[in-house]
């Protein structure tokens, strides 16, 4: 029982959506080689979408990494991620107690060889469990999946809030030029426009949330984020001058690859991937493909749909486009038949595909993305550059710095065009400006495997928090 009880065990709680559990499930398998024991905990929802596409089974996980559920307080019928404000709200309503009477079966040591928690990693935006770790007496880590720049727009919201830049007063500032103005006060960050923030902060329905979420992490024990130095450092530093001790461990889809086998085969999709692309893909030119996505939960009109489409056929460009379902709001997703006929020798649909072997196969040239955290991250960790059409959260601040800060993208019009679409993707995969990009991406790619490598900032930066994990136990 002492060596049981001398074994960390961390109890992991993304929030339930699939770019937070994905971060999540890698940062899992990264500290279950390193010689944890993992209680991953789902919602009940989320876990019965695994379970359907097929992507983890109870057999296949080994004893020391195991599934919790709790309840998200939500019908089966709601739309969930496509309602992220509800669905934020009732999580942090309904998750506490459900949560504290898991925490209080795992606290001691269990006779099927479970040892006592040693801590709680909890996504940035999930602090109810602060108060169950400080009952129990164990640290509360607060792993902000989002981007840095991103979780620094939430944790300065009260500052935005006081210079009265957000919320936005009414519908007009929409169309009045108010969404140009410049922001000179962010600490950390390059003068943004109101239109680069997160759309969370944006309206009331979610700013409160987000806001309070982001002063939360003041009170957590220690942050990780992430991302590495070379990309992030102002903004890095600027946070760490504020906040508890704040560690930089990715891209943490680099570092998880040299997680025990046993595990690697241990995803949390909530989709089935299609891997016949890759062949696919395997007959097309170097660089000469444009990979498009716009991850799991983006909505769009078919209006738009239509318009990328017939941008994608003129631009005469390969594409491999994920299409799954419930893409497209209230309708059908369904291409015109005349579109699939005129591309079909030069492109490939899928309903969902296994986006970091996509990103890294050498004829992938380009990426249209929604430019969602763990899609930016993986497109620079692969050396790819993209065309960001943001959605939602902090998705317009990552497309700015892709396109104004990181130079490693451009930014497609909110009002989306066929002309933009196929200029865009030209101007990526064949002009100049591309392959000036390429190259860029192609340092920070660089940059992004030196950090993960041993004596690299990040593979650092995690040997340190395991280890403040671990003095924690040899401290009992």
């Amino acid at each position: 029982m002492a060596l049981l009880n001398k074994r960390p065990h961390a109890v992991m709680l993304p929030f339930p959506a699939q770019g937070p559990i994905n971060a999540m499930m890698q940062l899992a398998q990264i500290l279950y080689a390193r010689g944890f024991y993992i209680t991953f905990v789902n919602t009940q929802y989320v876990q019965e979408r695994i379970s359907r596409s097929g992507s983890v089974e109870s057999v296949k996980s080994p004893p020391d990494f195991r599934f919790e559920t709790l309840p998200d307080g939500l019908p089966p019928e709601h739309g969930r991620t496509s309602k992220l404000a509800e669905l934020s709200r009732s999580f942090t309503d309904n998750g506490p107690p459900y949560f504290d009477k898991l925490m209080d079966k795992l606290k001691h040591s269990q006779p099927d060889g479970v040892p006592p928690v040693t801590c709680i990693v909890s996504d940035g935006l999930v602090s109810f469990p602060q108060k169950i770790a400080r009952k129990l007496g164990v640290p509360r880590v607060s792993f902000w999946t989002h981007s840095a720049c991103g979780f620094s727009t939430y944790f300065f919201a009260p500052l935005l809030v006081e210079k009265g830049y957000i919320p936005l007063k009414d519908e007009r500032c929409l169309t009045n030029g108010y969404m140009e103005q410049i922001i000179p006060s962010i600490p950390g960050l390059p003068h943004l426009r109101i239109k680069d923030l997160s759309f969370s902060l944006l309206r009331m329905n979610m700013l409160e949330f987000v806001k309070s979420e982001g002063q939360a992490a003041l009170e957590a024990d220690l942050i990780l984020l992430n991302t590495f130095e070379d990309l992030d450092r102002p903004v890095i530093d600027a946070l760490r001058d504020r906040l508890p001790p704040l560690y930089t461990i990715g891209p943490l889809g680099l570092l998880s690859e040299s997680a025990n086998d046993t595990i690697s085969d241990i995803s949390a999709s909530m989709w089935t991937e299609e891997t016949s692309c890759v062949k696919w893909l395997d007959c097309q030119d170097p660089s000469s493909v444009i990979y498009v996505s716009f991850g799991s939960i983006t909505v769009m009109s078919r209006e738009e749909l239509l318009e990328i489409a017939w941008g994608l056929e003129a631009s005469k460009q390969p594409f491999l486009w994920v299409i799954r379902p419930g893409l497209i709001d209230g309708q059908p997703d369904v291409l015109p038949t005349e579109f699939l006929e005129r591309v079909k020798d030069r492109s490939f649909l899928v309903r969902w595909a296994p986006q970091m072997k996509v990103l890294s196969h050498p004829s992938v040239g380009g990426f249209l993305t929604h430019s969602g955290w763990n899609s930016t991250l993986e497109s620079i960790c692969a050396g790819v550059p993209m065309i960001s059409r943001p959605f939602l959260a902090e998705q317009p601040t990552n497309g700015r710095f892709a396109s104004e800060v990181w130079k490693i993208g451009v930014a497609m019009s909110e009002d989306v065009k066929r002309e933009d679409v196929e200029d865009l993707v030209r101007r990526l995969m064949r002009g100049e400006e591309g392959q000036q990009m390429r190259k860029t991406v192609g340092e920070l790619r660089d940059a992004s495997i030196r950090a993960v490598r041993e004596g690299g900032s990040s593979y650092t930066s995690m040997e340190k928090f395991v280890q403040e994990i671990k003095r924690g136990l040899d401290c009992e």
